[in-house]
């Protein structure tokens, strides 16, 4: 069964052109058809990537700080502020400072974002069978195990080296210092 020119370009290069390739190619490649496929049904719901991914989260347990939020989430606070704004728009959720506790604000879900937990988790769900179709379940097992060992092992190595991520701002900072290398032109022999 042959699939559309993307994807069977795709999985040529995979098998074909670059089998023992690096693993995070591989898993960049599985991760972005994952992802497409949900955002095309969160489409349908009128739900971006960027909200599930919060609402993920939220449905696990809200009153979470803008911060905690961000962290949980893995983008920057500013990314984070700018969903939230949206979210709260559409009606997904509120922002609440306590009494007690004024400099923090808080992210409560509305019933409305409640409520799209029935709709949207049965949408992830159906991606994930789609992509596990005619794989072992041991074999899925053996995958899960090892994804959450490279987890572990990169986040181990973050914290043992102490290597941050550095905000949008100072990365674009940092390249605009970078010296530009450009290739030495040859010069043309005349005879």
């Amino acid at each position: 069964m042959s699939g559309p020119p993307d994807t069977d370009a795709i999985l040529r290069h995979w098998r074909e052109a670059v089998p023992n390739d690096r693993l995070a190619h591989l898993v960049k490649d599985a991760t972005r058809a994952l992802v497409r496929a949900l955002q095309m049904r969160l489409a349908e719901h009128a739900v971006s990537f960027g909200h599930w991914t919060f609402l993920r989260i939220l449905w696990e347990g809200d009153r979470l700080t803008q911060r905690e939020l961000s962290e949980r989430a893995g983008v920057m606070e500013p990314t984070t502020f700018s969903a939230l704004k949206a979210m709260e728009r559409l009606g997904y959720i509120r922002r609440r400072k306590f009494a007690g506790d004024r400099k923090k604000v808080y992210v409560l879900l509305t019933p409305k974002g409640r409520a799209l937990r029935d709709v949207l988790v049965p949408l992830a769900e159906d991606v994930n069978r789609i992509a596990a179709r005619g794989v072992r379940p041991a074999a899925i097992a053996t995958t899960r195990r090892v994804l959450l060992s490279i987890i572990e092992n990169l986040a181990r190595n973050d914290d043992a080296t102490e290597l941050r991520m550095p905000s949008t701002r100072a990365l674009t900072r940092r390249t605009r210092k970078a010296p530009v290398k450009r290739p030495r032109r040859k010069r043309r022999v005349s005879s």
